[in-house]
């Protein structure tokens, strides 16, 4: 006990790391409590946090910064316009389809099955396959009534979805304009002695700007070229599938192996086993191996430093205390937690050193 008290009190004592503390208290109460509120505010901010790559860019072209944030906004006006009016219609088109074969997919399901007493009686008897079917069944009639009660409820948020649409784009143009004097304004309400929380900042700044904008590169080249590879090979739902696996890369290790039961299932469904189902789940394979040791080292030119343990803990972690953007963040918020811990003991050190000096 004396031990603990001895290290709360020389921890503690310093007051730039009681600052740090308060610092990430604050932003964790605000995310905690206001998650929810202020999710087109999060969503803003990190849409402004890509383009503004982009404006610099054409800074350094020599147009002010002014006429710089009109041209990027403009342009990202015209992929949103693209995206609600060209890649949605068709997700949703082929979502549809989907679901209108599921029926078809499962009454095949239960043929096979139905097979499997037949080829291996001393396996699995037909007591088990049946009860199988009905577990089965039942699960899917429950997910049934939960996708048709959100469906529901979806309805009902179209408002709110129309809303956030003129919101976010007004968000994310006055944060672009008015970047420096919203940090000037942030910056206003900290201590002027704040080395350690900029100290901080700046381990972790570098490495937040490289994911968000590498992870955001990513799943436009893998789902891009996830669709060309399935068209190509005749898949159904091409475009759906790219899009899940575009978006699968949020989630290291998880997501690719997720996402490979879908395509499995689908390409099953349409050929059967047979070099066209091999043929989709080897590009699959080379897609994946692709990301993984030479797309993921190009764009992240800045290693994260971080051991596969801690980052599928910290998918567990912040996914499970924010959802979406928690697993969206989860490696950057890792970071931030990495660089507190590495900075935490030279304050430590530094306060010692300073106490032997005195004495």
């Amino acid at each position: 006990m004396n031990l603990l008290t001895s290290w709360f009190k020389r921890t503690f004592a310093d007051p730039q790391v009681v600052i740090l503390g308060i610092v990430l208290g604050a932003g964790f109460l605000i995310v905690a409590g206001l998650g929810q509120v202020l999710t087109p505010v999060f969503a803003s901010i990190v849409i402004a946090y890509l383009l503004e790559a982009v404006v610099i860019r054409l800074q350094l072209l020599g147009l002010n910064r002014l006429a710089s944030v009109l041209l990027v906004f403009l342009l990202f006006l015209a992929s949103l316009f693209f995206l609600l009016f060209g890649l949605v219609p068709m997700l949703t088109r082929q979502l549809t389809q989907l679901v209108q074969q599921i029926p078809n997919y499962i009454t095949q399901g239960q043929a096979l099955l139905l097979q499997l007493p037949q080829r291996y009686p001393q396996m699995v008897s037909e007591e088990q396959v049946q009860a199988l079917i009905s577990s089965v069944g039942n699960e899917l009639a429950l997910g049934g009534q939960q996708f048709l009660t959100w469906s529901l409820a979806s309805v009902g948020n179209v408002v709110g979805l129309l809303v956030l649409l003129v919101l976010i784009p007004v968000l994310i143009f006055f944060i672009l304009k008015d970047k420096q004097q919203l940090i000037d304004w942030f910056k206003g309400y900290l201590p002027v002695e704040r080395h350690l929380v900029s100290s901080v900042w700046a381990d972790v700044e570098a490495q937040i700007a490289n994911y968000v904008r590498g992870k955001a590169g990513e799943i436009v080249i893998v789902g891009g070229v996830s669709y060309v590879t399935f068209v190509s090979l005749g898949l159904e739902y091409s475009a759906l599938l790219a899009t899940m696996v575009g978006f699968s890369v949020l989630v290291p290790y998880i997501g690719a192996a997720v996402i490979t039961l879908p395509i499995a299932f689908v390409a099953y469904f349409q050929w059967g086993w047979g070099w066209s189902f091999g043929q989709v789940m080897i590009a699959y394979a080379i897609i994946q191996a692709l990301d993984g040791n030479v797309l993921v080292p190009l764009l992240f030119s800045e290693a994260l430093d971080l051991h596969p343990v801690a980052i599928i803990v910290a998918i567990l972690v912040f996914g499970g205390l924010w959802g979406f953007w928690g697993i969206f963040f989860a490696i950057p918020l890792a970071t931030v937690v990495q660089a507190v811990l590495k900075a935490w003991p030279r304050v430590i050190k530094l306060e010692d050193s300073s106490v032997e000096a005195s004495e």
